[in-house]
Parts: structure tokens; sequence; C-alpha cells
């Protein structure tokens, strides 16, 4: 949710609310997501074998795929079945079960 911004003209009844501009995020270039996957996978890898998890805030669709596309290739990297859960705001890696 915006922040909200408050104009007073000087009458209590005149208050009026307005929403704030978000920033706008431009998407990654195709360079971006590849640098990006690149450099989070040992940083994933060496999380999950030391807590078992990763979490991270994930809240674009955007963000959402880097970091699936990460738990893929942590999986490769580590030879274990790696799980990602998304829920708009974080992106939880883990762990999968043995096969």
């Amino acid at each position: 949710m915006a922040p909200l911004a408050c104009r007073v003209t000087g009458d209590p009844k005149e208050t009026s609310m307005a929403q704030l501009p978000r920033p706008v995020r431009a998407p990654f270039t195709a360079e971006e997501k590849s640098r990006a996957e690149a450099n989070f996978v040992p940083l994933v890898a060496e999380h999950l074998t030391a807590r078992g998890r990763f979490r991270v805030s994930a809240d674009t669709p955007e963000l959402t795929e880097v970091f699936q596309n990460v738990a893929r290739r942590v999986g490769d990297l580590l030879g274990r079945p790696v799980v990602s859960y998304a829920n708009g705001r974080y992106i939880v890696i883990a762990f999968g079960p043995q096969e």
C-alpha cells in the first residue's frame, strides 16, 4: 500500500488524503537476471547447507522467478531436491524430501 499524504487547507472539513506515487522498478535485463542468478547460487547453497532454509523478500513476480531459478540451480549444484515457496512477499528455499 502506498503511503498517504494529508493536505490541510486550514478548514478541518477540507482535509484531503492523496496517494503518493509509488516508485516504478525497471524490469531486469537478460544480463542482470543471469548475473543475479549466478551470484545468488553460492549464497543460497551456503545458507541451505548451514541452516536448512533461505528466506528472502521477493515482492514481484520477476524476483520470484529469479529465486525459483536460483533454487533449481542450487538443487543441481548440491545434488539434492530443493523446493521453493512464494507468497507474494517472500520466497523460502529449502531442501525437499529425499527420494
